[in-house]
């Protein structure tokens, strides 16, 4: 991977707000434990980068195209380079297409599936798990080392190194719960305040 260290100011991942903050939607959202894992598997969240807009392009290829700049495409929807500003880190980091390099850059569940599926997803339809799998909202392109730090933690256990792009990462896991009737446990909800408390103001994306 070739990444520098640049820094950048609070990157933040394309969406638009709903006018309602952050804090007031973690406050109804459900308070629940940890449902088990049984029956857990990717599988039960459908087809993998599933083209769920319609626009002809995998889910990962829009999202490349939506948070790299520079791209180059191959055909209409194939991202083969292009530079990350790394929501996460602050880093850039150069992506090019390759057996060796793809994995430098890959897309992480904002909500991680495994979490999803023990907060609810378990009662979703199979429809439902896939767009909330393919998501552009849950959806973000970021270092491939990042992404395996984080596995399926959630807000309790992982947060971005970035101290600045916290609480646009909260408030997006907030927002993907609510869009998808999912609970926090009380950990999570807990560690999710704590942010929020830095920036009551923080508007809910949608």
């Amino acid at each position: 991977m070739r990444c520098g260290s640049v820094a950048l100011e609070a990157p933040v991942a394309a969406s638009t707000s709903t006018g309602t903050t952050a804090a007031a939607a973690l406050a109804a959202l459900p308070v629940k434990g940890r449902a088990p894992k049984t029956g857990y598997s990717r599988a039960q969240f459908g087809a993998r980068w599933a083209d769920v807009d319609r626009n002809g392009c995998d889910q990962r290829n829009d999202v490349l195209r939506r948070d790299l700049d520079r791209t180059v495409l191959r055909g209409r929807c194939t991202v083969v380079a292009g530079l990350l500003r790394s929501l996460y880190t602050g880093r850039i980091v150069e992506f090019r297409r390759g057996p060796d390099t793809s994995d430098d850059v890959q897309i992480d569940h904002v909500v991680a599936l495994s979490n999803a599926w023990q907060t609810g997803a378990q009662q979703l339809s199979p429809a439902e798990r896939e767009q909330l799998a393919n998501d552009p909202l849950n959806l973000v392109a970021v270092e491939g080392e990042v992404n395996r730090s984080k596995g399926d933690g959630d807000a309790a256990t992982w947060l971005p190194p970035l101290q600045a792009a916290r609480c646009g990462y909260v408030a997006r896991q907030v927002a993907v719960k609510t869009r998808y009737r999912l609970w926090v446990t009380p950990p999570e909800r807990d560690a999710i305040a704590r942010v929020l408390g830095t920036c009551p103001d923080q508007e809910l994306p949608m």
